[in-house]
Order: C-alpha cells, then sequence, then structure tokens
C-alpha cells in the first residue's frame, strides 16, 4: 500500500507539503516524512508509488551517517518508536520519518556535476559551458569531467530552481559563504562518487540544500537520494547515448510518449509503470545500502 499523505496519521501542526516531504513542527525539532507521491515535470502524479518513501527517507540515513565527519547534517533520529506523543499509527510510518534540527534555510540549491549530461549536456552543446563554466572543446555526451562543477541554482518553491553562476551567487549571498558551500559540495560529491563506483553505481550529479543553526553550517534536507541525484549502473554507462538512470525514468519515458502537453493535469500511471519505477528505488537502495 502506498502512502499519499502522512496527515491523518501525526498530531503535530503541518508546516510545509512539499512534492514529496511533509515537515511537521514538533516545537524543539521539525519531523520529515517521506510519502510515496511521485512528480515529474512540476507536477505531483497518480497513483504514488509503493516503497519510495521508504527507500528516500532510508538512503538519507544512510548517507548523512555515512558523511557526518566530513560535514554536519540535521539528522537526530529516524526511530518512529519514539515519536508516540506525535505519531498515532506508527507502523504507518515506519522507515519514512525522520527528526530534524531546525535550521534557516539558505535558499540556494547546491548541485555538483561530474559528467557532460542532462541539461548540463544541452548548454554545453549551444555555448560550450556550464553555469558559466568554459569546458574543454569536443567533450561528449555522459563524459566524465576533468573535475567535478559546482553550477548552482536559486532556489524557487514553485516551479523550476533558476541556474546561476557563482558570481551570481557570490552577489545574492556574499562571497565567504558561496566559497563554503561549493567546497562543501564539492568534497560530499567525490566522497559519495568514489563510494558508488565501488559498488559499480555512476553518480553522475546530486543536489544539496544547507541550512544555518546558530551560525553553523548544515547540509539539510535530503542527501545522494535518486530524486536528488543522477544515478547509473557503470554496465549501462556509454559516450553519445541517454543513459537509463536508476530513478524515475519509467514515468519520465511513459509521459513523454503520452502525448501530455505539460501544462494539464497529468495522465493517471499505468500500473505496470508504478510497478518498474518501485523496482528502480529498491534496487540502487540494495546495490548502495544492503551490500555495504
Amino acid at each position: 500500500m502506498a502512502l499519499a499523505t502522512a496527515v491523518d496519521y501525526i498530531e503535530a501542526p503541518l508546516v510545509y507539503k512539499g512534492k514529496v516531504r511533509e515537515l511537521y513542527d514538533l516545537g524543539e525539532h521539525y519531523l520529515i516524512v517521506v510519502t510515496d507521491r511521485i512528480s515529474a515535470f512540476d507536477y505531483v502524479l497518480k497513483p504514488a508509488v509503493p516503497s519510495k518513501g521508504d527507500v528516500l527517507n532510508q538512503l538519507s540515513k544512510f548517507w548523512f551517517g555515512k558523511t557526518q565527519s566530513l560535514h554536519a547534517n540535521h539528522m537526530i533520529h529516524t526511530d518512529v518508536d519514539l515519536l508516540s506523543h506525535f505519531i498515532n499509527e506508527p507502523d504507518k510510518l515506519r522507515n519514512r520519518v525522520m527528526v530534524t534540527r531546525k535550521a534557516e534555510r539558505i535558499d540556494m540549491e547546491c548541485v555538483v556535476r561530474g559528467y557532460v549530461t542532462g541539461g548540463g549536456w544541452r548548454d554545453y552543446v549551444q555555448t560550450g559551458e556550464i553555469n558559466g563554466h568554459r569546458l574543454p572543446a569536443g567533450m561528449r555526451k555522459n563524459e566524465q569531467l576533468p573535475q567535478p562543477l559546482f553550477t548552482p541554482a536559486a532556489k524557487n518553491d514553485v516551479g523550476h530552481d533558476e541556474n546561476i553562476s557563482t558570481e551570481q551567487m557570490k552577489a545574492l549571498i556574499g562571497g565567504k559563504l558561496t566559497e563554503e558551500l561549493m567546497a562543501a559540495s564539492v568534497r560530499l560529491y567525490q566522497y559519495a562518487h568514489d563510494f558508488c563506483k565501488s559498488k559499480g553505481i555512476i553518480l553522475a550529479d546530486t543536489k544539496f540544500e544547507f541550512g544555518r543553526i546558530e551560525g553553523e553550517l548544515i547540509l539539510i534536507d535530503e542527501v545522494f537520494t535518486p530524486d536528488s541525484s543522477r544515478y547509473w549502473a557503470q554496465e549501462k554507462v556509454e559516450l553519445d547515448i541517454e543513459i537509463d538512470s536508476m530513478d524515475k525514468e519509467p514515468v519520465r519515458t511513459y509521459l513523454a510518449s503520452s502525448g501530455w502537453d505539460r501544462n494539464s493535469e497529468p495522465p493517471e500511471l499505468p500500473a505496470e509503470v508504478v510497478r518498474a519505477t518501485s523496482e528502480r528505488y529498491k534496487e540502487i537502495y540494495s546495490r548502495l545500502v544492503l551490500s555495504s
């Protein structure tokens, strides 16, 4: 059974409802609940995808734990049984909850790209650059970059975030903070990329969110999930092709062939697409976490 929303099970104020996550105020801390909702092209689709929320939350838990010595994060615990004062049916939310410290979000999406692919490839073909970074001529689609690129985006809670250069980011939030975010993001990406490669997975790119608690810069939201990262099975990686990524690719493929105009209510996902997408999320969790 997929979880489309958690509001019926939680006795705490709902602070924010995102496309996938719901944020509740526990007083001193926040409670994040990860649902099985799935989005594409800025629309939440139906039906929800079973097990998706479990995988996202457990992957974030895994990565927050592995990277805490590299950079502080907001996670406190993920034990639903410690939340009896706030959750009336804990089994419904098992593996889906994370209690976090409260941080003031920095309104920047910190994207790190290790490969020329996706929107970065399209920009490179047109301009020879990605987010203001001039790249060597003659690079091929899906080729690894000489070094990871920090390509930020200004946060936009409605619609797409806006890609900006690091110079624009400095103008918005200051040079010192920009340099801190860039250094932390590239360090985290490089660590995860090397770990994933040891598991036969390529972490092509990813995005981070950061916040501040009493002046301390901390990692927040989710980290290295299939919703925030582009994962490739190493055995499928080739140059000059569209690589089948380990995420909601079946959903994107279905919508692209459905005739949907992306401006109206999207069609309901067929059962086979939902099943295939659920299996993608389980596979990345299995290969990264269960094999560790």
